[in-house]
């Protein structure tokens, strides 16, 4: 348990660790966190100190999957998938909800602010940040149809972190959305610096060795020549995507590289 002495040294850390106008000239970076890492307590530690320690403000996207599809077992709901996307019934929106804006989110903040940063944990329901759209025969499946903008520069420019679980908001039900769709939607909205996708590999490897860039068409001819295949196949999709929606550069990289800056950048043409 805290004593008054770690809380005011943790409430000093937040107070001193931003200069808020600098806040307001940077660009963000949106950090996409994956579901596999999520419960590490090791990566999350290492995470938050990276955060903290970085000289751009930061959005934080989060997943959960691994935990969602654990609860839903528990509950004798089995996991469903279309094109690597989970189909969400009514019972398994529940689940989401509790697993993404719940328990992962709040760890998520907790592990941040322990190290001084000034997260703020919420979902794409809370103020309508993320509106998001139905994607027929997937239940309560959706994709982003807007975000807010205002809503999350408000809070940079107050040198707060915001740490964001992708159920977003539609008219008549929450919508489970994809975490690396919210990512990519959020740093177009932004205007981010870059999206960082965090995985467990430091890149795309080419004869074992890490590609620092990549183009549109270099990516493209890598997949057509099986050179990228597998697992990075969505993964370097989901990056093309980012570029796509007008955000300037997409990373693939693991926390490592998060820290040192490497990682395989994807870029416009």
């Amino acid at each position: 348990m805290m004593n008054q002495r770690d809380t005011e040294n943790i409430e000093h850390a937040v107070e001193t660790r931003y200069s808020v106008s600098d806040n307001q000239q940077k660009k963000p970076v949106v950090i996409k966190v994956g579901g596999h890492e999520i419960g590490d307590p090791a990566f999350l530690r290492e995470l938050a100190m990276i955060v903290h320690d970085f000289s751009s403000p930061v959005i934080i996207v989060h997943g959960g999957g691994d935990e969602i599809s654990q609860l839903q077992k528990l509950m004798q709901i089995e996991p469903q998938y279309v094109d690597g996307l989970r189909v969400t019934d009514a019972a398994s929106l529940a689940v989401v909800e509790m697993v993404l804006c719940g328990a992962v989110n709040k760890r998520v903040v907790r592990y941040l602010f322990n190290v001084g940063v000034d997260a703020l944990g919420m979902s794409g329901v809370d103020r309508g940040l993320v509106r998001g759209q139905k994607i027929p025969n997937m239940g309560f499946t959706g994709t982003v149809k807007g975000v807010r903008e205002d809503i999350l520069r408000e809070l940079l420019n107050q040198a707060i972190t915001p740490v964001i679980a992708p159920v977003c908001f539609d008219d008549e039900s929450n919508l489970n959305v994809n975490a690396d769709i919210v990512a990519g939607a959020i740093g177009a909205a932004v205007r981010a610096e870059r999206v960082v996708f965090i995985t467990n590999v430091e890149g795309v490897l080419v004869d074992g060795q890490r590609v620092d860039q990549l183009t549109v068409s270099e990516v493209n001819a890598l997949i057509e020549n099986g050179i990228i295949f597998g697992g990075m196949i969505p993964k370097v999709r989901t990056a093309l995507e980012v570029l796509a929606a007008g955000v300037p550069q997409a990373t693939i990289t693991n926390l490592a590289g998060l820290k040192s800056g490497m990682g395989t950048n994807f870029v416009s043409e």
